[in-house]
């Protein structure tokens, strides 16, 4: 079954319209929460005026800050630091606010439209101030003799490069419905997603409940991407409000909401310095950046800037090596995570290195791309970084015979001259080319329960979570191959924090190679058990014993066999096996971006007419869900590196509040990605050889997009920002006065 592409057991409930979101979930008595926000960006709070609110009616409640005082702020759930706790954001603002759209006060009502008029009637009274960026912390790295390098250098070159503000938007927006069990007395979240156990536990920490007193329930999820599924304050708010009425509180986000207030990304300054020698080698690079966090730091803490330092040196063997990330915050809503985060960024700014490389010595950027690619020799190999706890050791790769695959595939040297030829009929094409490393497999455990039961199907528990990305097809799919079992006849539960005391989640492309792990394992234990059981019934010993198509056979004689539901139905109770995959390091797929883009000389428009990106998953469990993610993924990348775009006047007001606004790709702006799916470095770090497959597709899209927009208006370097819209082409198109 490893390696097939069989069809995703996801798709049969949403084609027939038979999934169920959290939007689709009601129960009897059930009560609507509206959030009130702040309209300026920075003040101090001078009233909150809940009189009118609260004589309206079909009110059920209203509650401001001084409320809750007794709510902590959340806490980090990742790379969390001492600097950075004073930054935490509250559950409802308190004294003073900090940007456009953050929670002030909450509204209950019996309806939800209700609600929503009465939050009108909350009076807000600030007084606005002006805010100047502040640093939060700094983050510092380094090997390698970086200054000597610079004394020894051919070549010093400075870029300073930026990439835009922008996130996930995904079709559902966030939500969740808190319900009191009055039968168990427990607190259900209907509709926590992406890290349930951990959602669950911060909660009944902050409202002082006892340990899982709290219970997650995943639905179908309509998109996750890195932004949905964090713990927000409207979660904690849901929740307090369920407790304090003991009835169900619901709140679905409207998408005016979404973009002004859950979590943006990108919002980076780098400014980097580069020693190169006359043969392309490149023997230093200095970067320096700012991100900027936004308002607060939320759960993810300094995930972001940590994943840009440790990863952007990508798949390249830079002697040396100095990073230094400063963490500012500002009035803009606050960030994360976003598909790819931090190695999005990163990966333009090494890229554009490349290029620059490449110019200086006047050589051919594919050639100095080889020249400075890791051997695969010397794999595994030590980046002396860190990032998310692990240090950064490459598992495992070979980054020339990718490049080279991808050089193969499109017939670069042709292509090239092609191009060329069009250039000059006047057409504004060209060619760009981007390298990534990518993360994956992060620990430091995944946890299954493996159940067969009478009737010959099969269940695994979970303690991941799907946020579309088909865990329940590739998780089925180990167990099947493991098994040597129909993997329609897996049933797979996650989501459920009830059903496994422990889980992690998903995210960081984590899910194949942690849970999938634990479901090998899982499943070879239960093939032990199974043994050790059919030794009476077979009368044998267990060591002439074996397994084959689902059954214990004894070795040699082929009609004394015994199936796994028989074994089960014999003794009265599933065949059960429980395990779990621990992991210190991460896995590190990689790959390479080729576009080519034609350029529009009157308006500066990108036309894309070719996409291909090549692959290297270590091993594919289901090619088809992994051709899925690449083009989903570019689909993403496409757009920060053309269109979206988070902006702000000077008063720290959102430009950008809906989709008139907020520009993102359309399938006219989607090309069909051509896919170069490699399986030429198995991990060693996991039984299966697998490596995660969710974010290749966004990483490189504007680095290679950089490159071939210069290309085609004849100015190599002249992109040193993220998105390339339209009017900046125009404008570097412009003749010099």
């Amino acid at each position: 079954m490893i390696g097939e592409s069989v069809r995703r057991l996801e798709d049969g409930p949403l084609l027939r319209g038979q999934a169920r979101f959290v939007a689709d979930v009601s129960f009897p008595d059930e009560v609507h929460l509206r959030v009130v926000r702040s309209e300026v960006a920075c003040g101090e709070i001078i009233v909150i005026d809940v009189t009118e609110a609260l004589q309206a009616d079909g009110v059920v409640g209203v509650w401001t800050g001084e409320d809750l005082a007794a709510v902590p702020p959340i806490d980090f759930r990742q790379i969390g630091y001492d600097e950075l706790v004073p930054h935490r954001q509250p559950v409802l603002a308190r004294g003073s606010v900090r940007y456009v759209g953050e929670p002030v006060a909450i509204v209950v009502a019996e309806d939800a439209y209700v609600a929503e008029d009465i939050a009108e009637l909350v009076i807000v009274d600030i007084e606005s101030h002006d805010f100047e960026p502040v640093e939060a912390m700094v983050l510092d790295s380094e090997y390698g003799s970086v200054d000597q390098a610079f004394s020894e250098a051919d070549h010093v070159l400075e870029l300073e490069l930026t990439v835009g503000r922008h996130s996930g938007i995904p079709m559902e927006t966030r939500g969740l419905l808190a319900r009191p069990d009055p039968d168990t007395g427990r607190l259900e979240l209907h509709g926590a997603s992406k890290v349930p156990h951990y959602t669950c536990a911060a909660i009944s920490a902050m409202l002082n409940l006892e340990a899982h007193s709290v219970v997650g329930r995943e639905y179908a999820v309509g998109g996750g991407f890195g932004i949905r599924g964090e713990l927000y304050p409207e979660d904690v708010l849901v929740a307090w409000a369920a407790l304090r009425l003991n009835r169900p509180v619901k709140w679905i986000e409207d998408r005016r909401e979404h973009l002004i207030a859950a979590n943006h990304s990108r919002d980076q300054r780098h400014r980097v310095r580069v020693a190169v020698g006359h043969d392309g080698l490149i023997t230093g690079v200095d970067s320096e950046f700012w991100y900027d966090q936004g308002a607060y730091v939320r759960t993810h803490g300094a995930t972001v800037p940590s994943l840009t330092a440790a990863m952007l040196p990508g798949p390249y063997g830079f002697p040396s090596y100095r990073s230094r990330g400063h963490i500012v915050l500002s009035t803009k809503t606050p960030a994360g995570t976003y598909r790819a985060p931090g190695r999005f960024e990163a990966t333009f700014v090494c890229e554009r290195i490349i290029e620059a490389a490449a110019q200086a010595a006047e050589l051919d950027p594919v050639n100095v791309r080889h020249r400075n690619l890791i051997q695969p020799d010397a794999m595994p190999f030590d980046r002396q970084l860190s990032v998310l706890g692990t240090s950064v050791v490459l598992d495992s790769g070979d980054y020339p015979r990718i490049l080279e695959r991808l050089v193969d595939h499109i017939e670069y040297e042709q292509l090239e001259g092609h191009l060329e030829q069009r250039r000059l009929d006047g057409e504004l094409v060209g060619l760009g080319i981007g390298m990534f490393v990518e993360k994956s497999g992060l620990g430091p455990f995944d946890d299954v329960c493996l159940s067969i039961r009478a009737d010959g199907t099969a269940e695994v528990v979970t303690g991941a979570a799907s946020v579309g990305q088909g865990i329940e097809t590739v998780v089925a799919q180990i167990c099947a191959d493991a098994l040597d079992m129909d993997y329609r006849n897996i049933e797979v539960v996650h989501g459920q924090t009830d059903r496994i005391s422990r889980g992690m989640g998903a995210f960081a492309s984590r899910v194949t190679v942690m849970t999938g792990s634990a479901t090998r394992l899982a499943a070879d234990a239960v093939k032990e058990i199974a043994r050790d059981l059919a030794a009476d019934m077979l009368e044998a010993s267990a060591e002439d014993l074996e397994y084959r198509r689902g059954a214990i056979g004894v070795r040699g004689q082929p009609g004394r066999s015994i199936t796994l539901a028989e074994i089960a139905a014999a003794h009265g109770r599933d065949l059960q096996a429980e395990a779990s995959f621990t992991t210190d390091h991460m896995t590190y797929p990689y790959g390479a971006h080729a576009v080519v883009v034609n350029v529009d000389p009157h308006t500066g428009a990108v036309e894309i007419e070719r996409y291909v990106v090549a692959y290297d998953v270590g091993r594919a469990v289901n090619p088809m869900l992994i051709e899925g993610q690449i083009q989903g993924g570019a689909a993403q990348g496409i757009g920060g590196a053309l269109l979206e775009d988070f902006l702000y006047d000077s008063a720290g007001q959102p430009l950008v509040t809906s989709f008139m606004d907020y520009l993102m790709p359309t399938a006219s702006e989607t090309p069909a990605v051509e896919m170069l799916l490699s399986e030429d470095a198995p991990s060693p770090l996991n039984p299966l050889g697998v490596k995660g497959a969710g974010e290749g597709g966004t990483n490189a899209c504007g680095a290679a997009l950089a490159t071939a927009i210069e290309q085609a208006i004849g100015q190599p370097g002249a992109v040193t920002d993220l998105p390339i819209t339209p009017s900046m082409i125009k404008a570097l198109m412009k003749p010099a006065p």
